[in-house]
């Protein structure tokens, strides 16, 4: 399952990048507007890698949060692309929140998963 995570997190990060850094008329558009985007996008790579590297979440969360400050930097370098700082921002904060989700599933998936089990189990 972790390989699947993992695969996951990190084509999701390949799209997010090329969306970030591809041609403008290539990224999506969607109705939530591009703060809306941003924190979807990024909500998602919080949880997916937050999903994938349950080990090393809090050093895979300092990590992603340089990496998308690079991302942003990198947009000065992309023909029709700008850097902001309000980007950073927004990106940054939803992937935390991204992560935090994850942690806070795994901790009820302990909690109540092993609750079930135990009950499950004959006693005596």
């Amino acid at each position: 399952m972790s390989l699947l995570f993992r695969s996951f997190a990190w084509l999701l990060a390949a799209a997010v990048t090329f969306a970030t850094l591809g041609p403008p008329g290539l990224r999506p558009h969607s109705a939530l507007g591009q703060d809306g985007e941003h924190a979807l996008a990024f909500i998602l790579i919080g949880l997916a890698f937050g999903l994938a590297y349950r080990r090393r979440r809090l050093a895979v969360a300092a990590l992603s949060v340089a990496l998308i400050g690079l991302l942003e930097l990198m947009q000065f370098w992309a023909p029709g692309r700008h850097a902001r700082l309000e980007d950073f921002l927004v990106d940054a904060l939803t992937a935390c929140l991204g992560f935090a989700l994850a942690a806070a599933a795994d901790w009820t998936l302990a909690r109540f998963g092993a609750t079930t089990v135990a009950s499950e189990s004959p006693a005596e």
